[in-house]
């Protein structure tokens, strides 16, 4: 990461904490007009990670992409789908989405429908666009939306709700953070837009992250962990690109880190999302994938 993106970041934050003391001034002296933009800036803080210069959608596919060729696996076809998990899980880790109730009967987490929490938006546009099909349309479970985004469904009337271009328009998005450059290259029949990697650190900060989390005694207790995090790790494993982190680890440090994946993969998502500070549509997603 460059240093200097990283203050503007802080920054941003201090100017949002500002204006939350200045809404409880004015608050205090009968001046309630600016308590609406108080609760919107809490809502736009993603509070689960300090650091949110990537989203978790660029850093599953900053892991998948292949640096000097600047596109991902031919042979991946787990990535398109993970990648509209991550967008699935960014709503709700951003307070935007929510499953409905679990009702009397306490229906599971696959079989309950997806619904908006918030609508106001996030300021990214793949993430406006997912959000603004879900509130568009009848409730439906996270496994039907999934299918809709990548345009996996049988039902034409759903066709409109797919995300298109997505690891194009993710890759352009890390283009203009710096850290993926584009290219042209020939492919005999057709020539193929590319985004070669350019700053080697972000990605190597990247792998370091994911190496240290399921190597680190906290990955026995999820709960522990940062939920962006745990997320980045399950939905990077869905999208087959989470042994891309593991190539320079020794064989004991590899062994010792696919069994602490596996471990979190079979965890029972229905008891882990009753779970006192669990997002509870964050867990369904993850059951979504590994079920």
């Amino acid at each position: 990461m460059k240093r200097n993106e990283g203050l503007v970041q802080r920054r941003v934050t201090q100017g949002c904490n500002s204006n939350t003391n200045k809404a409880i001034n004015e608050l205090k002296d009968g001046n309630d007009g600016d308590v609406g933009k108080q609760s919107k800036c809490e809502d736009d803080n993603d509070v689960d990670s300090k650091d949110t210069r990537l989203t978790l959608m660029e850093e599953v596919l900053l892991l998948g992409l292949k640096d000097k060729e600047g596109y991902t696996s031919f042979w991946n076809d787990c990535i398109s789908t993970g990648l509209r998990g991550c967008i699935l899980v960014e709503l709700a880790l951003r307070g935007r989405i929510e499953l409905e109730k679990a009702g009397m009967r306490r229906r599971g987490l696959l079989s309950r429908k997806l619904i908006v929490k918030n609508p106001n938006a996030t300021g990214d546009v793949l993430l406006d666009e997912a959000l603004k099909h879900i509130k568009d349309t009848q409730p439906e479970t996270l496994q039907s939306w999934i299918d809709y985004l990548s345009g996996e469904t049988w039902n034409p009337l759903r066709l409109k709700y797919q995300l298109k271009n997505v690891r194009e328009r993710i890759a352009k998005n890390l283009v203009e953070k710096g850290v993926l450059t584009t290219e042209k290259q020939n492919f005999l029949l057709f020539d193929m837009t590319t985004h070669p990697l350019v700053d080697s650190g972000t990605k190597s900060k990247l792998i370091k992250k994911v190496q240290d989390a399921v190597l680190s005694k906290w990955v026995n207790d999820p709960h522990r962990m940062d939920k962006r995090l745990l997320a980045l790790i399950i939905l990077a494993h869905a999208s087959d690109v989470l042994e891309n982190a593991f190539v320079s680890l020794s064989d004991d440090d590899y062994e010792i880190a696919m069994r602490r994946v596996r471990e979190l993969l079979d965890l029972d998502m229905e008891s882990e999302s009753m779970k006192s500070n669990s997002n509870e549509t964050m867990w369904a997603i993850f059951a979504t994938f590994v079920k």
